[in-house]
């Protein structure tokens, strides 16, 4: 198979719709990880990703990949030895993995009457997700909401305190992204350490 069409086997658009030039820089970069990469190749085989969004920072850059909501358990079980195999190929950048997820509005008409609109499918819950999901595998511990004197909030997210190596130079990363993606404002943080 040509290049092209090994490529376009990576990324899984909606009809019509084309690969941006990242987004398919991104899927030849997980193509030939699935190449060349002996501990990567057997899951990498029946994965592909369905966008690639790029949030620009002061410091570095962030490629934000989305990947399909079916396929997110799967690319959590690699998920770490991925990201560390891309921040390499795309150096000064953080890769985040997002699952897509839809959200349906309260108005939303069912097929069926009757039929309540899932849970998963809330505004709330999908902002919980991507919460979550920006600072996989790391654990979130704990969370405060902090109401401000001019009506605005602030929600701190307290990561686990074992992983403070290997995710301390990415907390503004997920700050911007997350405000990115929602529009609301979070930051992550460790908790303070007791004496």
């Amino acid at each position: 198979p040509s290049p092209a069409m090994s490529i376009n086997r990576k990324i899984v658009k909606k009809a019509g719709v084309d690969p941006t030039p990242l987004e398919e820089k991104v899927a030849g970069a997980i193509l030939e990880l699935e190449m060349n990469s002996k501990d990567l190749s057997a899951e990498l085989k029946s994965l592909y990703i369905s966008s690639v969004r790029e949030v620009e920072m002061k410091a570095r850059s962030a490629l934000i990949i989305f990947v399909p909501y079916r396929l997110h358990q799967k690319f959590k079980q690699i998920q770490s030895r991925l990201v560390r195999e891309l921040e390499k190929k795309f150096n000064d950048k953080h890769v985040l993995f997002i699952a897509q997820r839809t959200v349906l509005s309260k108005s939303f008409k069912r097929k069926s009457k009757g039929q309540p609109r899932p849970r998963s499918r809330t505004l709330a819950d999908v902002q919980k997700a991507i919460l979550e999901d920006i600072c996989y595998p790391t654990q979130i511990v704990g969370k405060r909401t902090i109401c401000k004197t001019d009506g605005k909030k602030l929600l701190k997210v307290f990561l686990d305190p074992k992983d403070v190596k290997d995710v301390d130079d990415k907390l503004k990363t997920f700050n911007e992204v997350y405000y990115s993606l929602t529009n609301n404002v979070v930051e992550y943080m460790f908790p303070p350490q007791e004496d």
